[in-house]
């Protein structure tokens, strides 16, 4: 072979590996471009699926401690959403929704004022119940009227307050004190248990019939008799999304850390009883 003819081949060799390596560096940019493109695919689903937006929560008096704790969690998980609350006796709010109020979400104190709602057709779905509560007296802090039962309410000389009966804590106080063949009339029926508790930490009442998360929650304020006719009493607490809700993503996710192990701790916590 010529010194020339070496040289040419040597010349086609280097083009050649030239070729292939130019080959492999655009093989490999677009590789990259790929995986940057279906990086920012991804990117733009996530971004999509992000919560954001207003939450409107109408729940139950005795809700207010836990909802309000739990709003809280939600809105630092979901940066971008906002959950406003509205809080009072089951049977009002039942009303409010019905009559056109803006809501996402509804929390009962009982299926019998959820019912009100299923009824009218302004839930989305089946409601669920995610919590019970039972009722406690609260009494004046330390007990000075030494009450003990709930017969001891009867006594004429003490004030006593309880719930309005159309609200689900008035309606289990009914419900006890006929299982016990009681008879007591109270000095005032409050809208809802708030209300009513709030009596006793006033001193404008001497006991007061609530739930037991009213009583945890206000402290020192008040001191909590139980009473065994309670277990006959318990309230079941429905939740559920609403058919005209303006964020439904949302509001799911909002229900959902309710039901979650996150949210029934901090119910529990409360003193709500398992479902």
């Amino acid at each position: 072979m010529t010194r020339s003819m070496r040289r040419t081949r040597r010349t086609l060799q280097v083009a050649g590996a030239g070729a292939a390596a130019l080959l492999a560096l655009s093989a490999c940019s677009s590789s990259d471009s790929d995986s940057s493109a279906k990086s920012d695919a991804t990117a733009s689903d996530s971004a999509s699926d992000k919560l954001s937006g207003e939450v409107t929560v109408f729940a139950a008096a005795s809700l207010k401690e836990s909802f309000e704790t739990l709003g809280e969690q939600f809105e630092q998980e979901h940066p971008g959403t906002k959950v406003t609350f509205s809080f009072g006796g089951s049977d009002a709010l039942a009303a409010s929704i019905t009559g056109g109020a803006p809501a996402d979400v509804f929390a009962s104190a009982s299926p019998k004022t959820m019912k009100i709602v299923t009824d009218a057709g302004d839930a989305a779905g089946t409601p669920t119940t995610f919590v019970r509560n039972e009722l406690e007296i609260a009494t004046l802090p330390g007990n000075p009227d030494q009450v003990a039962s709930l017969k001891d309410l009867t006594d004429e000389d003490l004030k006593v307050v309880l719930c309005d009966e159309a609200v689900p804590c008035g309606a289990a106080a009914r419900k006890a004190l006929d299982a016990s063949e009681l008879k007591l009339t109270p000095v005032s029926y409050e809208e809802d248990v708030k209300s009513a508790l709030n009596k006793v930490v006033l001193k404008e009442a001497d006991a007061a019939v609530v739930y037991k998360t009213d009583v945890k929650a206000a402290g020192d304020k008040v001191e909590g008799v139980e009473f065994p006719e309670s277990a006959d009493a318990i309230n079941d607490y429905p939740i559920t999304l609403l058919k005209e809700s303006q964020n439904a993503e949302a509001a799911e996710a909002f229900i959902a850390l309710v039901q979650s192990a996150e949210g029934r701790k901090a119910l529990t916590e409360a003193g709500f009883l398992a479902p």
